[in-house]
């Protein structure tokens, strides 16, 4: 085994069909025992990825009798990493986090989450405009492999590339993880905006406003300009928060075309991360006085604190102050404070 992929659902899937194509040998990890003997049998993901035969080179299997890897993939949603990570038995040098999120409990990034667990492994992280079917396809992408290890980066890049998914090297692991993460919640927030009926320059102005403040956080939590305005920033976003094929959005228009929550996630059927780590954002950004109204309302009205349609009114009045923001007092000394002004 090359590759082990943890998390059998769409993305994980996803992720084992195009290692597989690229012809390491992979084997796929889930946690139901069900969903192992069905996709061992059918050769494909029925339940969450249909139509995309598995690839000879990749196997499946239960995560209990993973005993270590050269390469551990997480593509599990970020509220089950922890216990994932629980699990794991024997060498892990090199994980590569693909999921996109902050733990809800304790606003930590996964990065921050694995350490706790393998201190002494390299962690890189996998980011970009990568929605799972687009990805099966085989339709032309990027992303940005991020390690503070070049020599982890490269890896993860030469596993991943091929001439469908072009991947580039970063050591800016915070910022491509923060970008990854906000960028979930606001891609909620097109979809609120879509689904309340609104034109595609209410949208914009607000994921224009919404950028700025994910940038704000994730300069003043040690990120780098140059990665929330590239692939894994506003490229992740312009793919997320106007796709169908993104759960975020989806739940964000459900919610707008007057369903609840409780009710739009059930719809859903998988989980659209960026509802937890909407309320960890903004617990956060409040603890050290950073200010994202667009994040607070997005999450007070998945908490069900205000209806969409005000929401999105109340966001639109705040429109009115001055547009630009000064980048120049983020130095290298104050990027990892997160009081730092902003």
């Amino acid at each position: 085994m090359d590759v082990a992929v943890l998390g059998a659902g769409s993305w994980g899937t996803a992720l084992s069909i195009l290692l597989g194509r690229n012809g390491l040998e992979v084997t796929l990890f889930a946690r139901n025992h069900e969903e192992v003997s069905v996709m061992r049998h059918a050769r494909e993901n029925l339940k969450y990825l249909p139509g995309f035969v598995l690839p000879k080179e990749v196997s499946i299997a239960d995560i209990d009798s993973l005993e270590g890897a050269p390469m551990t993939v997480i593509a599990v949603p970020s509220t089950a990493v922890r216990p994932v990570l629980s699990q794991l038995k024997g060498d892990h040098p090199l994980i590569v986090l693909a999921t996109k999120g902050l733990e809800t409990s304790t606003g930590k990034l996964m990065t921050e989450v694995v350490q706790e667990f393998f201190p002494n492994s390299k962690v890189a992280v996998l980011s970009g405009p990568n929605l799972a079917v687009e990805i099966a396809r085989g339709v032309p992408t990027a992303a940005v492999a991020a390690c503070t290890d070049p020599v982890g980066a490269d890896r993860v890049r030469s596993a991943f590339m091929c001439p469908t998914y072009r991947v580039y090297a970063s050591d800016d692991i915070i910022g491509v993880e923060i970008a990854g993460a906000l960028k979930n919640v606001l891609a909620i927030g097109g979809g609120l905006s879509d689904g309340l009926g609104f034109g595609d320059n209410t949208k914009g102005a607000l994921m224009a406003r919404g950028l700025k403040e994910m940038i704000t956080y994730g300069l003043a939590n040690g990120g780098r300009l140059e990665t929330f305005i590239g692939i894994a920033g506003v490229g992740d976003l312009i793919a997320t928060a106007g796709s169908k094929l993104s759960r975020n959005y989806r739940l964000g228009y459900a919610l707008g075309q007057g369903h609840h929550l409780s009710e739009a996630l059930q719809t859903l059927g998988q989980v659209a991360e960026g509802a937890g780590t909407a309320a960890a954002a903004v617990h956060l950004a409040r603890h050290h006085g950073i200010q994202i109204p667009v994040f607070e309302t997005i999450d007070s009205v998945l908490r069900e604190h205000i209806a969409p349609k005000a929401a999105v009114s109340l966001l639109m009045e705040r429109f009115t102050r001055e547009e630009g923001l000064d980048f120049s007092h983020f130095t290298n000394q104050n990027y990892a404070d997160p009081k730092a002004p902003h």
